[in-house]
């Protein structure tokens, strides 16, 4: 528009042009842009009137005025928009903070013979809640852990992993062995694959879910049941050392690879003083610049002996947020537990 009034081709009339041009930024920008083509518009007419010779006309003095009203509502109209997605936003996250409560709730600092301590972080910014799920159940078994990885984002998602978790948390509390509680987590899983599926009854699986039930009674050992998970790390006297699977098995939703036993329970030892560390493969799969994956087990080989363990997992986190430079691309869990003695020994190291 300032081209066109300083050439000669200014008989072309650009005023309108001008006033309208608050209002487009208004429905487009927040209020520093819309305030921004106020200051560009009333500039320009400024120039052109001058440039032009035409002030004293009714013309110029009539599209100021315009131009006044229309960008004293255009900035009232962005700032009302700009609070209203701030409210909606606000509102957003406080339920997802209500859903985080219901579904991803922070385990108990004593359960049974064991410490536990728990960590979330979303990879979505502004998220809460997304596919990765953990939990640690006190039963009549002993202590019962999950934690598991569902493969995708967004709330189909949220919705697999709610699955999983409801299902764990009915099952830990009356089936005896632990491979049955992950056969009912995988039966719910296909169940609610039926439910929202099609309108023909195909099955709506877009996916699958990696998970690692664990199992803490009295004695000196911890069972695992892993279905395509990465395996759980044990810490003893300053080694990491990783708790491989013997038979390997594929994720749940993924039950037609499975050509042998439906599953078996490996049980490594699990002494006092060892502390255990469940996570997903946001943890390890995690880059830097470099494309480096997160050395997961020299981090927690770094740690000070004393360290407790809602240290240990921020210390941990401030170390996968350093390496990754705040830029998550998965989501992370992570549940760390530690044998506790019974005696007065316990006590101390059980201190948060």
């Amino acid at each position: 528009m300032l081209i066109i009034e300083l050439t000669p081709a200014h008989v072309v009339y650009t005023g309108p042009l001008l006033v309208a041009t608050p209002a487009l930024a208004a429905v487009t920008m927040g209020p520093k842009g819309t305030f921004a083509a106020v200051a560009t518009a009333l500039v320009v007419s400024v120039i052109t009137a001058t440039y032009n010779q035409s002030w004293g006309g009714q013309q110029v003095y009539t599209n100021l005025l315009a131009l006044f009203l229309v960008s004293l509502a255009s900035l009232m109209t962005s700032s009302a928009v700009r609070t209203r997605r701030e409210n909606e936003i606000r509102q957003v996250r406080r339920i997802a903070e209500a859903a985080q409560a219901v579904l991803m709730r922070p385990v108990k600092a004593r359960i049974g013979p064991v410490g536990a301590a728990s960590l979330y972080l979303a990879a979505e910014t502004g998220a809460q809640i997304g596919g990765d799920l953990y939990e640690a159940v006190q039963t009549r078994y002993g202590v019962r852990l999950i934690v598991g990885d569902v493969r995708g984002k967004g709330l189909p998602a949220v919705r697999a992993a709610a699955v999983v978790l409801g299902a764990f948390r009915e099952a830990v509390h009356y089936e005896d062995e632990l491979v049955e509680v992950v056969h009912h987590c995988a039966a719910a899983l296909r169940r609610d694959a039926v439910a929202a599926g099609d309108s023909d009854g195909e099955p709506l699986l877009e996916g699958f879910v990696t998970v690692l039930v664990a199992q803490v009674t009295d004695g000196p050992a911890v069972e695992v049941v892993n279905r395509g998970h990465p395996p759980p790390l044990l810490l003893r006297d300053g080694k990491v050392h990783a708790l491989m699977p013997t038979s390997p098995m594929p994720p749940l939703g993924l039950e037609e690879f499975v050509t042998g036993p439906p599953g078996r329970t490996d049980s490594y030892p699990f002494l006092p003083g060892d502390r255990l560390l469940l996570h997903t493969d946001g943890v390890i799969e995690a880059r830097n610049s470099a494309n480096d994956f997160f050395a997961l087990p020299e981090a927690m080989e770094a740690m000070p002996g004393d360290c407790s363990r809602p240290e240990f997992l921020e210390r941990l986190r401030q170390e996968l947020v350093r390496h990754t430079r705040s830029s998550l691309a998965d989501d992370v869990a992570m549940i760390v537990v530690d044998r506790l003695d019974h005696g007065s020994g316990a006590a101390a190291h059980d201190t948060t």
